[in-house]
């Protein structure tokens, strides 16, 4: 099978969704696409606006093609031959194009990205997304000034990236990774500590000896106090004697 695609391959995906009774996974494999987008694109979830492109007027398939593909699930559409050879134009990769209606979706990709794939290298993560490495950096550090608010999003369904595109980068960082190593996850945010002693909040307790700072008595000391407590319990006795007989001449008399 031949690796050119179609020129635009949503809307030639579009286009036969609509036109043709061909499978999914023959449109996914002719438009290099994931058999689930396309999917999408036959439930109205993918690929809203696009206008669907003939592929047969740009001269791209045969009617002939389709037909046989109809008729055989098991056929895989081949391009037409191109009447003109066109040169290959080297490009410098770099970070995705993101439309202005979805740029304020990419802080929520960018976390579901730490979060769900953290083995994935900054790098990676802006060709996925097309976000710039310090922000990246700010919501892994949670720095970022909208931290508060940001949701972890599937950057597929938000439309910033393909599942073929993630897939591959996955599957990259995972040949990457040794086995049995935990990449860095994102930074955890720091717990409140312990709660200070009264001694330290309240002004001038500090400086009051509290109960640990008593010695505990001896055992000779103890000995001591009960022999006190002798003493001054016989003394009290003798003084209650007199009394205690004056009554009982009382009565005899």
């Amino acid at each position: 099978m031949s690796d050119r695609k179609p020129l635009m391959p949503k809307a030639t995906a579009v286009w036969l969704v609509e036109n043709t009774s061909l499978s999914f996974d023959q449109i996914a494999e002719l438009c290099g696409l994931h058999n689930l987008e396309v999917k999408g694109i036959a439930d109205g979830d993918v690929a809203q606006g696009i206008k669907g492109q003939d592929p047969i007027s740009s001269g791209q398939l045969t009617r002939e093609e389709i037909a046989r593909a109809e008729s055989n699930a098991n056929h895989r559409l081949r391009l037409a031959e191109p009447k003109y050879e066109m040169p290959a134009v080297k490009t410098k990769k770099g970070p995705r194009y993101t439309p202005v209606s979805r740029r304020h979706d990419r802080p929520n990709a960018v976390l579901w990205l730490l979060r769900n794939h953290p083995e994935l290298k900054d790098s990676q993560i802006m060709r996925l997304v097309g976000t710039t490495k310090p922000t990246i950096a700010a919501i892994r550090e949670r720095t970022h000034w909208n931290s508060a608010s940001l949701q972890p999003q599937d950057p597929v369904t938000l439309g910033l990236c393909s599942q073929i595109d993630l897939d591959a980068e996955v599957k990259k960082s995972s040949k990457r990774v040794p086995a049995g190593t935990v990449a860095p996850a994102m930074a955890e945010p720091d717990r409140a500590g312990t709660l200070l002693p009264t001694s330290q909040t309240i002004p001038g307790l500090g400086d009051q000896p509290g109960i640990d700072d008593f010695p505990a008595p001896a055992e000779d000391d103890r000995a001591t106090n009960s022999q006190e407590d002798a003493r001054v319990f016989a003394k009290l006795k003798e003084l209650t004697r007199p009394s205690e007989e004056v009554d009982d001449e009382a009565d005899k008399d």
